[in-house]
């Protein structure tokens, strides 16, 4: 026994079992770095809802006023010739007691030198100071932007469905800020047994969303992206650069309704609109044609005016789903409706439920009543 152990060289086996000890380290070195990837972000603490947002009044915008026209010579001659001529009016004449006309040393007796001095004296007294001519008027105090973004908004939504049969649930979607800072959060529950959760934070600004971090939760599973120093980090630890104005998945929903009530991105219908969108497992541009006005039942609200956006075909489709939206004018142009589609049969349809925010609203946007009277198209 011992003469076979001599005649064994343990050599490659030493080599072998350190590679493999090698090998397991490197392994659990790059399972420690995914996690820390994809740790849960820390969620904002839910704000104090206040009040239930109702839709508004829409009003058609009001054509621009059109230029004067300034006449011509001819025409204001004919004008004047036309015009009836009207006397000219006698001046007053004084006269004297005796029924003469008074001369004019008598209708202005002369003043004194001391009387005129007085004189003088009151009327510069009477008459306000006038500005120097060649004092130039002081520059208006600097005023900061209007805030353009929505108070702390919570949308519930009644969730209905088709997965192997008939599912019910409810979701919301949830916008919060804390300065410049923002949350969007979107939480999705079916009949009491699957929950998901999509989550987006970053910074708000005038021009838009600046995602930092987006992460998805299903089944206790977390995948995440990370916007970072002008790169985007999907889950696998993919980077690529980032394009401009990328959003994710979460932040998409808040980030269009801001382009629609203010003007940026026009809402009627044939218009498209473009989006980067960055998911966990990758990035692309998506475009959404405003296809249709429809009109809405919704269970709070009753008959609501929307807007239908439906994307279009992506070159790389990473899966089968997609997501139509209908947006509301009259409430704040948010998303009252969103219809995911699955392959096959399979959809999730969230009609909203009710409305709450936490201040009261700020001053409302151009409203639209039609597709002829859409909010005007920011410059490209």
């Amino acid at each position: 026994m011992g003469e076979a152990l001599r005649r064994i060289n343990l050599r490659p086996i030493g080599l072998l079992l350190l590679g493999v000890l090698l090998a397991h380290g490197l392994a659990l070195s790059w399972l420690h770095d995914q996690l820390e990837d994809v740790k849960p972000l820390t969620l904002m603490a839910d704000p104090l809802f206040t009040r239930m947002i109702m839709p508004t009044r829409t009003v058609a915008v009001p054509p621009s006023p059109q230029p004067r026209q300034r006449k011509s010579s001819k025409a204001v001659k004919a004008t004047t010739a036309d015009a009836p001529q009207q006397p000219a009016k006698a001046p007053d004449i004084e006269m004297d007691p005796d029924g003469q006309q008074a001369a004019p040393d008598e209708q202005a007796p002369e003043l004194t030198d001391a009387q005129a001095d007085a004189q003088t004296a009151n009327t510069a007294q009477a008459e306000p100071d006038q500005p120097i001519a060649d004092e130039a008027p002081a520059p208006p105090a600097p005023q900061e932007p209007p805030d353009t973004w929505p108070a702390d908004t919570r949308l519930s939504y009644v969730l209905k469905g088709y997965y192997r049969g008939d599912v019910d649930g409810n979701a919301r979607v949830q916008w919060q800020r804390e300065k410049n800072r923002y949350q969007v959060r979107v939480d999705l529950s079916l009949a009491l047994l699957v929950n998901m959760s999509m989550t987006s934070q970053g910074e708000v600004t005038e021009a838009g969303l600046i995602p930092q971090a987006y992460q998805e939760e299903l089944f206790g599973m977390v995948r995440r992206v990370a916007f970072e120093s002008g790169q985007v980090k999907f889950n696998d630890g993919d980077l690529r650069e980032a394009p401009e104005a990328v959003q994710d998945t979460a932040s998409q929903l808040v980030e269009l309704s801001h382009r629609f009530s203010t003007g940026r991105e026009p809402l009627k219908v044939g218009a498209e609109v473009k989006i980067w969108l960055a998911r966990p497992k990758g990035m692309d541009m998506w475009t959404y044609d405003v296809v249709g006005e429809e009109m809405l039942e919704t269970p709070l609200y009753g008959t609501v005016q929307t807007f239908r956006l439906q994307p279009r075909p992506i070159a790389k489709p990473r899966g089968p789903i997609k997501a139509e939206i209908w947006f509301a004018p009259s409430l704040h142009y948010l998303p009252v409706r969103v219809r995911i589609s699955g392959s096959g049969d399979k959809f999730m349809d969230l009609m909203v439920e009710r409305i709450d925010q936490s201040a009261a609203p700020r001053p409302a946007s151009p409203d639209v009543t039609s597709a002829s009277a859409a909010s005007p198209s920011a410059p490209q």
